[in-house]
C-alpha cells in the first residue's frame, strides 16, 4: 500500500479494500490488477498479482492497460475543446465536415430490413454525436438484426474486436452506406457516436485525432503513457489481454503485448475503445474534471464545459429508454451500466442504485477496467485488470472494489 497525504479513507477500510482485491487475484480468475483511489489530497495505489496468469513480472503502478470503453470519457474531451474554441457548435449539422453522413435514411423499425426506410427528419448535429443520440449504435440485445450484421459485413466493426479496422475516411464512407436505426436525436445508442467524433475532430482540426488529443489534453495533463498504441520502449509494461473461456473459465490470450493489436499505431484511433493508459494518467484526467477543469495552476477545460460533460444530457424519454435497457440487460452486462444518465462520452448517475451517490460519472471497459469520479465525496476510483468481460470475473472485482471503497470513506 502506498499513499500520499491524509486520504479521507479509514486505515481499516483501505486494508479491507486490499484484502478484497487480493481475494480476486488469489482465485486465479484474474492474474493481476492495479487500483487507485483518491480523496482530496490523498492517493492510494494497490498493485496486486502478475502481468501473466502463469506468473512472471508483477503488476506495477505504471503497468499500461487497454482501456477499451473506458476510453470514451477521455477521448470526448477533444470535441469539447473544439466547442470551447467555437470551431464546433452544439447544434450545427455535421454535414459540412462529414458529408458521408448527410441526407440520411432511417429504418422504419430498428431491427427491420435495411431497405425499409424513411427520410431523416433533420440532419445529424454535433450534439447528437456528443450525447450518443445520432441514430446508430451497437445493440447487444439484437446482435442478429440486419443492422448489427451489416456493421460486421461492411467492416464497420471487426468480428473479433468491436473496433474499426479501416482508416478513418474509409470507415466513415462504409458507415455512410448504412441507414440510421433511429431518427437523429431520438434515442441513446451505444459506442458508434464516439468513433464518429474522432473522425469529426480530425477533419475540423486538420490533425490526426491522437495528435489533437495529445496537444490539448494528454500533454498539458502529463498523461505521458496514454495513446492509441504502446511504443516498443514501453511494451514490457503492457500485459497480455485475457478473454476467459465462458464455459471453463480458462484464461485464453486474446491479445499479446508484443506483436499484438496495441503494439503498433492502429489504422483507426478509436474514441470508442482504443486508448491504452495507466492509473496515474487516468487519475490526472478525472481529478481535473473534479477540479472544474483545473490541473494544478493550469486550466485544461472551462468549468461550464466540465459541467456539460459530467451531468445528464438525456431528455426524460431518452433517459427512460436507457434506464430500462440497463435493467433488462443487467444479467448480460454483469451489473455494469446501471447508472441511468449519460453526459458526453460517459455515464452519469441519475438514481441511487448502489453505494455511489447521484452525480457520480465515468465508465467501464470490456477489457476489465473501471473509472469513476464522485463530486459529492471528491473521490476518484480506478480499477484496471487485464481480464476481459467474457466471464463476470473482472466485473465482480469491479463491483467489490466500488462497494469496499465506499465503505472505506471516513468522515
Amino acid at each position: 500500500m502506498r499513499g500520499t497525504g491524509k486520504s479521507g479513507f479509514s486505515e481499516a477500510g483501505l486494508r479491507r479494500l486490499r484484502e478484497v482485491l487480493e481475494r480476486h487475484v488469489e482465485s486465479k480468475r484474474i492474474p493481476g490488477l492495479v487500483a487507485l483511489v483518491s480523496r482530496g489530497e490523498g492517493t492510494h495505489v494497490e498493485a496486486i498479482g502478475t502481468m501473466r496468469h502463469d506468473g512472471g513480472a508483477p503488476m506495477r503502478r505504471d503497468t499500461i492497460f487497454r482501456m477499451a470503453s473506458t476510453t470514451k470519457p477521455v477521448a470526448v474531451a477533444a470535441a469539447v475543446a473544439l466547442l470551447e474554441e467555437c470551431r464546433l457548435r452544439l447544434d450545427d449539422p455535421v454535414d459540412r465536415w462529414l458529408p458521408e453522413l448527410a441526407d440520411r435514411r432511417v429504418l422504419k423499425r430498428a431491427d427491420g430490413p435495411l431497405d425499409d426506410t424513411v427520410p431523416a427528419r433533420r440532419p445529424i448535429t454535433v450534439r447528437d454525436l456528443l450525447t450518443s443520440t445520432f441514430g446508430l449504435g451497437l445493440d447487444m440485445t439484437s446482435m442478429g438484426s440486419p443492422m448489427m450484421s451489416a456493421f460486421f459485413e461492411q467492416g464497420v466493426y471487426g468480428q473479433e474486436w468491436l473496433l474499426p479496422a479501416s482508416e478513418p475516411d474509409e470507415w466513415i464512407r462504409r458507415l455512410g452506406t448504412l441507414p440510421l436505426m433511429y431518427q437523429p436525436g431520438e434515442r441513446w445508442l451505444y459506442n458508434v457516436a464516439d468513433d464518429v467524433l474522432g473522425v469529426l475532430v480530425a477533419r475540423v482540426t486538420g490533425q490526426s485525432f491522437e495528435t489533437f488529443l495529445r496537444e490539448r489534453i494528454f500533454g498539458p495533463l502529463g498523461m505521458k503513457d496514454t495513446g492509441f498504441h504502446v511504443p516498443a520502449d514501453k511494451i514490457d509494461r503492457l500485459p497480455p489481454l485475457y478473454a476467459p473461456d465462458p464455459q471453463t473459465g480458462e484464461l485464453i490470450v486474446a491479445d499479446e503485448a508484443e506483436g499484438g493489436h496495441h503494439s503498433r499505431p492502429p489504422a483507426f484511433p478509436s474514441g470508442g475503445g482504443g486508448l491504452d493508459s495507466t492509473v496515474d494518467d487516468y487519475h490526472a484526467y478525472f481529478r481535473m474534471l473534479l477540479n472544474d477543469g483545473m490541473h494544478g495552476t493550469q486550466r485544461i477545460l472551462s468549468r461550464p464545459s466540465v459541467e456539460l460533460m459530467t451531468t445528464n444530457r438525456l431528455r426524460p424519454e431518452q433517459l427512460a429508454a436507457r434506464e430500462a435497457l440497463a435493467r433488462n440487460l443487467v444479467h448480460l452486462s454483469h451489473g455494469t451500466g446501471q447508472h441511468g444518465g449519460w453526459g458526453f462520452g460517459m455515464a452519469v448517475r441519475t438514481y441511487r442504485g448502489d453505494f455511489a451517490p447521484v452525480g457520480q460519472f465515468g465508465w467501464d471497459g470490456g477489457a476489465g477496467t473501471s473509472t469513476y469520479a464522485d463530486p459529492d465525496n471528491q473521490l476518484v476510483g480506478i480499477l484496471l485488470t487485464q481480464t476481459g468481460m467474457s466471464t463476470p470475473d473482472s466485473a465482480r472485482a469491479i463491483h467489490d472494489f466500488w462497494t469496499t471503497l465506499y465503505q472505506a470513506i471516513d468522515d
